[in-house]
């Protein structure tokens, strides 16, 4: 695969007997009364770079983050559990290190032996790593021979694992998950086939306000959904009654609306929601017209004409990017927007269609569809951020 900017792919590598860095987002959930990892994608996801490596005989040294330790130490946080599942999933060895540098990971290291793995613990328990330290980055460096990222959910952070370290080592590129995400997401930068529409979801506008402003040079049309068109429809006058609304983000959602309408982007809000007292009310849920919500209910879903109109914008669209729910999909009873939307990208043979990671990720797993669209995303942040045209720090330091 050739991959823009001369950034090499892992196949082009010389690996052979060498010392080879492999930046992965092992950042999986792990159930705290079990310790056992309860979605182990991200895992399976990077096998196919680390068997190629195993296959070539490099000696493979992964460095990952999980959860958040804040720079120090906590047993909760330890990488031992995806260790043991790795070494399932490969029925191979794997080494984890006491700490992620220091002469316990050195040794580690040094033992290694042609094909085989070791694991760094947790990057985030030492300080320098979301710091982007360069003494903790050159320590990481001295690991390596070759850096290969496979961690595209990781990439917008310029951290010392996935920027930071690269330029201290000698040779570096993209593993499978990366080049597949630098491939599909750079399409959609590029001259696209038309028309391109974004369908963008969620509960925050402030998380997406950013990458709205942005789509609106590149895209013909913007569905909106999820909790996030409250604030729309706010803006435009409706009562929404207890709905999740930023109050602080109605003038952006005015001046969003009035910069489409300059630049001929059709913008498409719900025109009806399923309503309930709350998330918990499935009983009690109705579906209303958008200008019809009672005072005591909250939106909660996308209604059947909206599902419906949304429905056919896809159905003619040639290029689609995904990101966000359109309702709680996470019950059964306010997951039929989200279902919907899901369904009319994996309907529509003719058009790239790509999901932008998170909970739209989850969501069309959830429906059983992921293998009917062109890309799922790793990275939900990562992808927003590449989509509007934002130099990843860790893509950025892959190139030559």
């Amino acid at each position: 695969m050739a991959l823009p900017n001369g950034i090499k792919h892992v196949e082009e590598l010389p690996v052979e007997g060498k010392r080879v860095f492999v930046r992965v987002d092992y950042n999986v959930p792990i159930d705290k009364a079990t310790k056992k990892i309860s979605d182990d994608a991200r895992i399976q996801a990077t096998l196919p770079t680390l068997r190629h490596l195993i296959d070539r005989g490099a000696r493979i040294v992964i460095g990952s983050h999980l959860g958040r330790p804040d720079g120090q130490v906590k047993p909760e946080f330890s990488l031992e559990p995806v260790a043991a599942r790795l070494a399932e999933l490969l029925q191979l060895d794997v080494t984890l290190a006491d700490e992620p540098v220091g002469d316990g990971a050195r040794k580690v290291v040094s033992d290694l032996r042609d094909g085989q793995i070791a694991m760094l613990e947790n990057l985030r328990f030492h300080p320098g790593e979301e710091a982007n330290d360069e003494t903790f980055a050159r320590q990481l460096a001295s690991y390596a021979d070759i850096y290969v990222n496979d961690a595209f959910g990781t990439a917008h952070r310029a951290h010392a694992s996935t920027a930071g370290m690269v330029k201290f080592v000698p040779e570096k590129g993209a593993g499978f998950v990366m080049a597949k995400e630098i491939d599909f997401l750079s399409r959609l930068l590029g001259d696209v086939d038309r028309p391109y529409v974004a369908v963008l979801g969620g509960s925050k506008v402030s998380d997406k306000i950013e990458v709205l402003d942005a789509l609106l040079d590149r895209v013909n049309a913007i569905v909106i959904g999820g909790a996030m068109a409250n604030t729309f429809l706010e803006a435009q006058g409706k009562n929404v009654g207890k709905s999740k609304v930023e109050k602080d983000r109605l003038p952006n959602a005015r001046n969003f609306m009035r910069k489409a309408s300059e630049k001929q982007v059709t913008v498409y809000l719900p025109v009806d929601v399923v309503v309930a007292s709350s998330i918990d009310d499935a009983e009690g849920s109705k579906v209303v017209a958008t200008d019809a919500i009672p005072a005591d209910a909250m939106a909660l879903d996308i209604g059947p004409a909206t599902i419906e109109n949304f429905r056919k914008v896809l159905a003619a669209a040639r290029t689609i990017f995904w990101n966000g729910p359109m309702g709680v999909f996470e019950k059964p009873k306010f997951a039929a927007g989200t279902n919907a939307i899901a369904r009319a990208l994996a309907d529509n043979k003719l058009a790239l269609t790509v999901v932008g990671g998170g909970d739209s990720a989850s969501a069309i797993a959830q429906a059983g569809l992921a293998d009917k669209v062109s890309h799922v995303s790793t990275g939900g942040g990562a992808s927003l951020e590449f989509v509007q045209g934002v130099d990843l720090p860790g893509i950025a330091a892959l190139r030559p």
